[in-house]
């Protein structure tokens, strides 16, 4: 909540006039107590989480040979697109509900803010780029503990159920599983306070990745192949693929940390191993074509 009780008032402690993002701010938090406006997060989540997803869950549906599927034998029924969601849902809500309530005082000490001035566009942007370095790191290392034998079995092994990942299983997880990921997005706030804008952008950039590394499709046109390190859905994908004995790609999103410890191995064998199946099958082709003219050829002599 502000500590102003109009717009002039505000204006006076900044000292300038409001820009038009400060007095729209201004108008929708001026009465919403702070705490309030924390547990936004969780409707953001479950808002770009329903959004992002009901696309490519249509597109896995309405099209017999989806272009682009990385696993194109394996889909989803619709009876399993609808339990995932419900499930999914139901886990932001419960888990995020109960982690934005207990969380706030946390908040108020890591000193983010909800008043005036807004952060600046720059501020912002370095703001979410630590953040999702942070991620990155703390996100691999749960990772790599929820694939210990106990913790993989009593809890990440539900995120496991789809070894085909898609849309609306992103964030489909025991409910520990959803804590971990929460404590490791916070874990960048927490180093670098920020504003509850830039909190909230990031929730929604935090939930449209974790949306697109499990989509299940491998777009040419996606603009996150021009990221550096960025893993996206072909690396995810392969972790899913083999499951519970997966030892590579633990990284969220950027891949330095499989890079740094070694466990991108065997994600690069198998690269290396569709390279070769697929070099090996251009040159059978050629050859059965080579044949083919020879053949042609030899019956018109």
């Amino acid at each position: 909540m502000l500590p102003y009780a109009t717009a002039a008032e505000a204006e006076a402690a900044l000292g300038r006039v409001m820009t038009r993002a400060e007095s729209a701010w201004f108008r929708y938090s001026a009465a919403v107590p702070d705490h309030l406006l924390f547990c936004h997060t969780v409707a953001i989540l479950l808002l770009v989480y329903t959004l992002a997803a009901l696309p490519l869950s249509l597109l896995e549906l309405t099209t017999s040979t989806p272009t682009y599927k990385l696993q194109p034998r394996t889909r989803p029924t619709p009876s399993i697109l609808i339990r995932s969601y419900l499930h999914s849902a139901r886990a932001l809500l419960l888990s995020g509900g109960v982690l934005s309530l207990f969380s706030y005082p946390t908040v108020k000490l890591l000193r983010i803010r909800a008043g005036l001035p807004l952060p600046s566009a720059g501020e912002l942007a370095a703001q979410l780029a630590v953040y999702q370095l942070v991620n990155d790191y703390a996100g691999y290392w749960f990772h790599r503990l929820l694939h210990t034998p106990w913790a993989y079995q009593h809890v990440h092994r539900v995120h496991h159920r789809f070894n085909a990942p898609f849309a609306l299983a992103a964030p489909y997880a025991h409910w520990t599983d959803v804590l971990f990921l929460g404590v490791a997005a916070m874990a960048g706030p927490a180093l670098v306070p920020c504003h509850m804008i830039t909190l909230w952008l990031w929730f929604l950039v935090f939930q449209l990745v974790l949306v697109e590394t499990h989509c299940g499709f491998d777009f040419p046109f996606n603009p996150t192949k021009l990221i550096p390190f960025y893993g996206g859905a072909e690396h995810h994908d392969y972790h899913h693929l083999v499951g519970e004995k997966s030892r590579s790609n633990f990284a969220p999103v950027f891949t330095y940390c499989d890079y740094l410890y070694g466990t991108d191995k065997g994600y690069k064998y198998h690269k290396a191993s569709q390279a070769k199946l697929t070099k090996e099958k251009s040159e059978n082709n050629v050859e059965k074509g080579r044949s083919s003219s020879k053949i042609n050829s030899g019956k018109q002599k």
